[in-house]
């Protein structure tokens, strides 16, 4: 690295100096002068008058005189060389400098400085509290790619262990709900309740048990209860899970809408045309008869399917005081109460709900009704009284 001299000048207002060409040592405070030879590259130099720090890299030239106060710093890339005569300038170095050995006033050449030793350096900063130099960690690279491989595979395999695992925790889980006997449905313990003489308890077991043998939780409550209303007669069904093997079933059986006679046999259907059963010997009071020449064909007739949506949802009191049904036409279904006191004509099966409501209050308001014997109510907002 190249040396750096400073030179110092200074102008008295009393007489003129000027700078030499000829380099001269920086004084010390005193009389003693000791040439320093500075090898830091940022040596800065500290002198009694004002002087600013230099930028890296830069030598400063301080100009000291009768405008000190006032002097500007010159900055340049070159070394220069300053003299002074000035016995008043006293400049001193920084102590963290390399000292240079030889005769006072003699040229330093940077060349023949000491250097750092970073060997020395180097074994100082490695070297433990004991004072024993150790072997800097040399890195394998092909030990490190070898255990670096290892460590993946071993993630790979705990991975692959896991999802195993988690497949085989499902499959057992799947198999333990749908085909374990833990959940399986018995026969026995299907209970079936609401049958009445129309609708027997061994038709709806003979859907119910079905069922039976399978996990509850492939069995589907609203299909069964589906199949439990096609069954003529049924017009609701519930079916209920009891976990782990049992299951209740209860359907709302209703009695016949009407008795459909032919001859000496008598057919109960219900409100949508279902045949029940052929009986002959059954009590049949309260139900409705209708007669006809050919029961089963006049399930077809759309009169009769008319009369039987009429007779299927009126009130079981008024059902009972039904004598006499017709239906000659889809549009005239009539009912006879009480062996003709009351004469009611419906027409069809539409606003049904009204048509009954406004029967009602007619035959039971003697105000209304009087003794009158006819009501129809084919259209129910304007009922006629006969």
């Amino acid at each position: 690295m190249a040396s750096r001299t400073v030179r110092s000048v200074s102008s008295h207002t009393t007489g003129n100096h000027h700078a030499s060409d000829e380099p001269r040592r920086l004084p010390q405070t005193g009389e003693a002068h000791q040439s320093r030879g500075v090898r830091r590259p940022y040596g800065v130099v500290r002198s009694s008058q004002k002087t600013r720090k230099p930028h890296r890299g830069r030598t400063i030239e301080s100009y000291t005189g009768s405008k000190a106060s006032g002097a500007r710093l010159a900055r340049s890339r070159k070394p220069r060389t300053v003299t002074s005569d000035a016995s008043d300038v006293q400049a001193e170095l920084v102590p963290d400098v390399t000292v240079a050995n030889g005769p006072a006033g003699a040229f330093v050449d940077a060349r023949r400085l000491p250097s750092e030793d970073y060997v020395t350096e180097t074994l100082r900063q490695t070297t433990g509290m004991l004072g024993v130099a150790s072997r800097p960690k040399v890195v394998n690279f092909a030990e490190r790619t070898k255990e670096h491989r290892r460590a993946s595979a071993r993630v790979i395999a705990l991975r692959a262990l896991v999802a195993v695992a988690v497949v085989a925790a499902l499959v057992a889980l799947f198999w333990l709900l749908f085909f374990s006997s833990v959940f399986r449905l018995e026969t026995n313990r299907i209970e079936v309740s609401g049958a009445n003489e129309w609708v027997s308890a061994s038709t709806i077991h003979k859907i119910a048990d079905q069922q039976s043998g399978k996990s509850l939780f492939m069995v589907s409550t609203n299909d069964v209860a589906e199949q439990l209303k096609d069954i003529p007669g049924v017009s609701q069904a519930k079916v209920t899970k009891h976990f782990p093997k049992a299951m209740s079933v209860e359907v709302t059986a209703q009695r016949p809408a009407a008795m459909l006679k032919s001859g000496d046999t008598l057919v109960a259907v219900d409100s949508d045309a279902r045949v029940l059963n052929s009986v002959t010997a059954k009590d049949v009071s309260g139900i409705p008869v209708i007669e006809t020449k050919d029961a089963q064909a006049s399930l077809k007739n759309r009169s009769i399917k008319e009369a039987l949506a009429i007779l299927g949802a009126l009130p079981e009191s008024m059902r009972q005081s039904i004598t006499k049904v017709t239906a000659e036409t889809q549009d005239s279904v009539t009912t006879v109460l009480d062996d003709g006191a009351r004469v009611i004509v419906w027409g069809d099966s539409s606003q049904l709900k009204l048509k009954m409501a406004v029967v009602d209050k007619i035959i039971n308001d003697p105000k209304v009704i009087g003794n009158k014997q006819q009501v129809d109510v084919s259209a129910p907002l304007k009922p006629i009284i006969k």
